[in-house]
């Protein structure tokens, strides 16, 4: 399985969406809280293209998007192959 990142704030109920999605499907995840890290928002946004939201997934090297993103490819069923 590839390694997923997500990046959160401690008050974004979209972030406690998106790991309890992932946690249901089994995922392994490693979490970097951003919540006050300016410098790390910043490096985010460079590394999303531009996204200035949370959560931010990565599944490997490929920015998934935020939960919504994450939920639609999982009711799609390409979530799964992603992972894989």
């Amino acid at each position: 399985m590839k390694p997923v990142k997500i990046y959160t704030t401690t008050y974004c109920g979209y972030c406690v969406r998106a790991k309890d999605l992932l946690k249901r499907k089994g995922v392994d995840y490693e979490e970097v809280d951003v919540t006050g890290n300016d410098s790390m928002r910043s490096k985010l946004v460079e590394m999303s293209g531009g996204q200035r939201t949370v959560p931010q997934v990565f599944i490997g090297d490929t920015h998934v998007g935020g939960y919504s993103d994450l939920s639609r490819l999982d009711s799609e069923g390409k979530l799964d192959p992603m992972l894989a």
